[in-house]
């Protein structure tokens, strides 16, 4: 079956930075529509980031300019690098797959099929 295992998550200062990492087995990468989303408590799952099949990159209002999303194919991993971190970044964030071509242009989480378990980035003042 399709793992996705997230890592790299931690807690940092604000201003500082962390590269989290989204392993996958039993799916390729690069023939998906990968993403990665937060979600604190309380709150609905908040779209970040999303790279497309063809390479195309996208990011959430809130996260554009610090977090960068990329992908080593040979590794099948997905990366989001994220700089001058706020405290208002503190979440648990998702890895997710979908074949869907709606990746594209929606955040909605119902479109992804699969989804880690989560890694948990803690931004303190």
């Amino acid at each position: 079956q399709v793992q996705l295992v997230e890592s790299g998550g931690g807690s940092v200062q604000s201003g500082g930075s962390l590269r989290l990492s989204c392993v996958a087995s039993r799916l390729t990468v690069s023939w998906y529509c990968m993403g990665w989303f937060r979600q604190v408590p309380g709150k609905e799952r908040e779209g970040v980031a999303a790279i497309g099949s063809d390479g195309t990159t996208r990011y959430g209002d809130s996260v554009k300019g610090r977090f960068t999303i990329s992908q080593d194919i040979a590794k099948n991993t997905v990366y989001l690098q994220l700089n001058n971190l706020k405290p208002e970044d503190t979440a648990m964030y998702y890895c997710a797959a979908t074949a869907s071509y709606a990746c594209s242009f929606s955040w909605s989480a119902k479109i992804f099929n699969y989804w880690g378990q989560g890694t948990q980035v803690t931004v303190s003042s």
